[in-house]
């Protein structure tokens, strides 16, 4: 359902500017995971080997890259996980979160409630 505008937000991103589509390792899970899964993909459902095929793809482009954590990660982490109540879905929010402030990074997203959490996050539409 996102997909024309992830590829005209990827397609904006000339290459020559340093702009670049970064990998974590949760962004790449959560992407072999999506590829893997009936319910997103319906019939088009991929094997694991096939899932890896299209993250590899990924890679070929310049503008992709898979980024190691950033080496204060843990403590910038620590520091926007602070909710006071239950919250099993803010983990991986947070976290996205930390990595991209500690990388120095924009992080880009369709959900409006992350995008809210961060000023410097871009909101696709």
């Amino acid at each position: 359902m996102h997909h024309e505008s992830a590829r005209r937000w990827f397609e904006s991103l000339g290459g020559d500017d340093g702009a670049r589509l970064c990998f974590c390792r949760i962004t790449q899970l959560s992407l072999l995971r999506l590829l893997t899964t009936e319910a997103s993909m319906g019939e088009d459902a991929l094997s694991q080997p096939e899932a890896w095929k299209v993250y590899d793809h990924w890679l070929e482009d310049s503008r992709v890259l898979l980024m190691e954590e950033p080496a204060n990660l843990e403590k910038a982490f620590r520091s926007v996980s602070r909710l006071p109540r239950p919250a099993a879905k803010d983990w991986a929010d947070s976290y996205l979160l930390a990595f991209a402030q500690e990388a120095d990074l924009r992080l880009v997203t369709f959900d409006r409630a992350l995008k809210e959490r961060s000023s410097a996050a871009v909101l696709l539409r």
